[in-house]
């Protein structure tokens, strides 16, 4: 189903044509000015060069030509030259009963579905999730549902650190606690235990441990980068404590992840492209793509065209050592090989650009990377604290994943308890969900490369830009419909023409669906999504308030407005599935 823009556009550009100038000059917009007119065209501003006309008089022309036409009850020029333009109400119910009739409510899905692989997580094990890994898992979520609906085949990958330096420092300590353990005795031969030596909650208190005391002791941190190089060379003891890790720390990542509804197809580790690496290194010095310096493996990345200096990409440190760029590649080799994607989106902190780009022209320039293969990273601001720094607890330390999901629960819970009758069980399961969509949409609303306050207040309130305000907005529909089936009466598949403005402006929002949605995937930018819905919010609050719904004794106009809902309802909770939160039955 095409979209309103492309069918307005046509219309215009047979009319610019029938009028003897060029359609291409047809070009159409939302109107910038509603109160002048619902779409505009500036064409006849760009074809009075060519005709050597005033603007004003092509427009007029092109008014001329619209005469007649079923699409608009309104055309007319105006100085210097634009064409202001109303939809018929009509057609315009016309185009909205399509749209129900249609599947995703008209949506063209891709023609050629890609594979997309989003990478999109990035926690390292052994540490529990802080606030940090908030943003990369609800914006690469946000991009991978939205991929999924396009018709693509979008795979999430988790991407687990595994393989680094807080592993070593984990072993080094534990090893410093309890020297005893057989982990550490290069003589043992036996079975290990199966048992972990330290639980969840050990472990989530070991890597601080060690990482402070590395910084202060060199010997003790040079230790732990001897235990990190034994490990992936593969010291039996240390792979068996790894091991452990694992076991221990990834089901609690996992249940921190389901606490978002944030899901990964793919559990892949750092550790997991350890075997690609000693022949992709080869072959890179095969193809005389990377050399030695200083006993350092680099390979330069940098273009003639760039505008600041790219660093060469460094490949392995001069003790033979893997580092993150070491990993990032074999893992694109790994992509290649296992998937052939046409698409890889990596989503992280917007700092790590120059690493990125580092890594994305190193695949390229080695051939790791398919010349077809698009590498793209959405790097994301930071959230910060109403003091505009970095956001921290208040003694300063980084918050927990678990601990702000929390405390956004407790305030939602507070707020719906405070003046409402509501049992126990039933306000902290609406608590949940009113919370996350606070959590989800006070973070997609942004832009994602841009920061942003983290405003507890403002994030839970149920006006505004906000979560609650939506997710309220879609209970206040869903209760409405509700009310109206108790009464028995059968709502109709038709959509009356608008009869008043409120109405006829939340049809017209309602159009602009297929245009976010596109828009969001094109540009991985889930904030497209919730401009879209929070304007439709406005659009039915307006047309709620400004008509008695369930009060209206015209039945046909009733049913009309019911239908109207129903669309209304079905847009909004598309929406937010894509966002990735749903609505409660009522709040």
């Amino acid at each position: 189903m095409k979209k309103i823009l492309e069918l307005i556009a046509e219309e215009v550009a047979g009319a610019f044509e029938k009028a003897g100038y060029d359609s291409s000059c047809a070009r159409v917009t939302l109107s910038n000015r509603p109160d002048l007119c619902e779409y505009q065209c500036n064409g006849a501003l760009a074809a009075a060069k060519t005709y050597r006309k005033a603007p004003v008089l092509i427009a007029g022309d092109c008014v001329k030509a619209l005469a007649g036409s079923r699409m608009f009850a309104k055309a007319e020029a105006a100085a210097p030259g634009f064409i202001n333009l109303d939809l018929d109400p009509a057609w315009l119910a016309g185009y909205l009963k399509e749209m129900r009739q249609a599947a995703k409510y008209g949506l063209e899905e891709a023609k050629e579905p890609e594979t997309i692989i989003i990478d999109y997580g990035g926690p390292n094990v052994a540490k529990p999730l802080h606030v940090g890994h908030l943003r990369p898992a609800i914006i690469g979520e946000s991009i991978k549902r939205i991929g999924k609906y396009m018709g693509h085949h979008a795979i999430g990958d988790v991407h687990l650190g595994d393989w680094g330096l807080q592993i070593g420092l984990i072993i080094t300590e534990l090893k410093r606690r309890q020297p005893n353990l057989p982990y550490f005795d290069e003589h043992y031969r036996g079975e290990y235990p199966k048992e972990p030596p330290f639980t969840i909650g050990e472990l989530e208190e070991l890597y601080p441990a060690a990482s402070a005391y590395s910084k202060e002791d060199p010997a003790y941190r040079e230790e732990a980068l001897l235990a990190t190089h034994q490990l992936q060379q593969g010291n039996r003891g240390y792979r068996a404590l790894w091991q452990h890790i694992l076991n221990v720390s990834i089901p609690d990542i996992k249940r921190n992840y389901d606490d978002l509804n944030v899901s990964f197809e793919l559990w892949k580790k750092e550790s997991d492209v350890d075997p690609y690496i000693p022949r992709m290194v080869e072959d890179m010095k095969e193809k005389g793509v990377a050399y030695l310096d200083d006993g350092a493996l680099i390979v330069d990345v940098k273009e003639e065209t760039d505008a600041k200096e790219i660093p060469p990409c460094i490949v392995l440190k001069s003790d033979g050592s893997a580092l993150y760029a070491t990993t990032d590649i074999a893992t694109i080799l790994e992509r290649e090989k296992l998937y052939r994607p046409d698409q890889i989106i990596y989503v992280a902190d917007k700092r790590q650009e120059l690493h990125f780009t580092q890594v994305f022209r190193c695949c390229k320039k080695a051939g790791i990377a398919d010349e077809r293969t698009k590498l793209r990273f959405v790097g994301f601001g930071t959230m910060n604290g109403r003091d505009g720094k970095p956001f921290k607890t208040r003694d300063g330390g980084v918050m927990q994943l678990k601990t702000m999901i929390s405390n956004i629960n407790e305030e939602m819970y507070r707020k719906i308890t405070e003046n409402h009758e509501v049992a126990e069980e039933e306000a902290r399961e609406t608590a949940r969900i009113v919370g996350l969509s606070a959590l989800k949409y006070g973070d997609l609303s942004n832009q994602a490369s841009k920061d942003y306050i983290f405003d507890l207040d403002r994030f839970t309130s149920f006006e505004g830009n906000t979560g609650p305000y939506i997710l309220y907005t879609i209970v206040r529909i869903k209760s409405i419909l509700s009310r109206y089936g108790e009464t028995g009466s059968e709502a109709s598949e038709e959509l009356l023409p608008a009869s008043g403005a409120s109405e006829k402006s939340l049809m017209l929002a309602l159009t602009q669906f297929s245009q976010a949605v596109e828009t969001a995937y094109e540009e991985n930018a889930p904030h497209k999504i919730c401009a879209f819905i929070y304007d439709l919010a406005n659009a039915f609050n307006r047309f709620y308030h400004e008509n008695r719904i369930l009060g209206e004794t015209d039945p046909k106009k009733q049913a009309s407005w019911i239908a109207l809902l129903r669309l209304t309802k079905g847009i909004l909770e598309t929406c937010i599935d894509l966002l990735g939160f749903e609505a409660p039955e009522r709040m």
